[in-house]
């Protein structure tokens, strides 16, 4: 496979990259925790979640259409609980690392995540992020265009299998909460393996106590609503805020850090009650950035600078063709999909 290198990053139609020195200066003072701020997002999610809960168990004994609908509502407050577990997994969530820890660890087992683990493997994640020789952990499955072509024919197969939206938005997320996340990674440090049997030993215990009130076949469907929910919209902010046109990918020579947080994370501007509910997780050029910044300040740190103002938001309607998006072309550097590869094939016959 031969790289595109004739373009190089400063070639890039985009906005003037600021120095580290220049970002690291506007961030500083959005990276201090408050206490006050976490501990009324803890009342302001988890009360409600509960609350959620305790009517589903009056809803069940009336009609499961009236049960559905707040299962999904809790899958949907469970996204925000997924984003403090992920805060205090940066240890950004509060000043204390002993209070990141246990909070975190709660709001894992509320989502059915090991808290270490996951932490680790999403680190990978960020060091990574737009790096194409560093692709594979904590990312959506993306090849480039001419990796595709040479594939097998089972690989294409699994590779349109896995791109295809109701794997990815339903079966994925679903498999991973339930599934994936019991077992940890053999590369994982013994502490991090540890995590992950640790959190499904909690689990079953959740699983036990919520099966005694609500009786084992009704809680499964209805933490399977909710972790559909949850799991479903949880990969698609993930997926618009890294699989939109003009993301940024780069071989690992001429990676960016600066450039591959503020192009290659979206700025996916939403409707002020989904932007509550994903807790801000929206501004996530800001988060790449620096992910020592709270959630619930990261909306004041874009505010605060043209810099990260004059990233071009990603609307809700505008995210949605992102569906289509399935493969990198280093030729354009943009993602296309499939049907890029019949227009290709069509202008090589002519």
């Amino acid at each position: 496979m031969t790289p595109s290198t004739n373009l190089s990053i400063s070639e890039r139609p985009s906005p003037e990259q600021p120095s580290i020195a220049e970002w690291k200066a506007l961030v500083a003072q959005y990276q201090t925790p408050s206490a006050t701020r976490a501990i009324w997002q803890i009342v302001d999610t988890l009360v409600p979640y509960f609350l959620l809960w305790a009517l589903m168990y009056w809803a069940v004994t009336i009609s499961w259409w009236l049960a559905i609908p707040l299962a999904m509502l809790a899958g949907m407050l469970l996204v925000r609980v997924f984003i403090i577990f992920h805060d205090c997994g940066h240890g950004s969530f509060f000043k204390s690392k002993l209070a990141n820890d246990i909070i975190g660890f709660l709001a894992g087992l509320l989502t059915f995540t090991p808290y270490y683990h996951w932490r680790w493997e999403h680190s990978l994640h960020h060091a990574s992020s737009g790096d194409l020789d560093r692709r594979g952990t904590g990312d959506i499955w993306t090849l480039t265009v001419e990796e595709y072509l040479t594939s097998s024919r089972w690989r294409r197969f699994a590779y349109r299998l896995a791109r295809n939206p109701f794997v990815l938005f339903v079966i994925a997320p679903t498999t991973l909460f339930l599934v994936l996340n019991r077992i940890p990674s053999p590369k994982a440090t013994p502490r991090d393996r540890n995590s992950v049997w640790w959190m499904n030993l909690a689990i079953l215990g959740l699983i036990f106590i919520l099966s005694s009130v609500f009786g084992f076949a009704t809680y499964a469907i209805l933490q399977l609503v909710v972790t559909m929910t949850a799991g479903a919209a949880g990969v698609w902010m993930f997926y618009v805020q890294h699989q939109f046109e003009d993301a940024y990918w780069e071989r690992h020579e001429h990676w960016d850090y600066t450039t591959a947080a503020l192009q290659g994370s979206s700025f996916y501007k939403l409707p002020r009650i989904l932007q509550w509910f994903s807790g801000n997780i929206g501004f996530h050029h800001v988060h790449h950035l620096c992910p020592r910044i709270a959630n619930y300040n990261l909306e004041r740190c874009h505010n605060s600078s043209p810099i990260f103002r004059q990233i071009k938001p990603v609307t809700l309607r505008s995210s949605l063709k992102s569906i289509r998006f399935r493969l990198w072309d280093e030729q354009t550097r943009t993602l296309v999909g499939f049907r890029h590869l019949r227009k290709q094939r069509s202008r090589t016959k002519e």
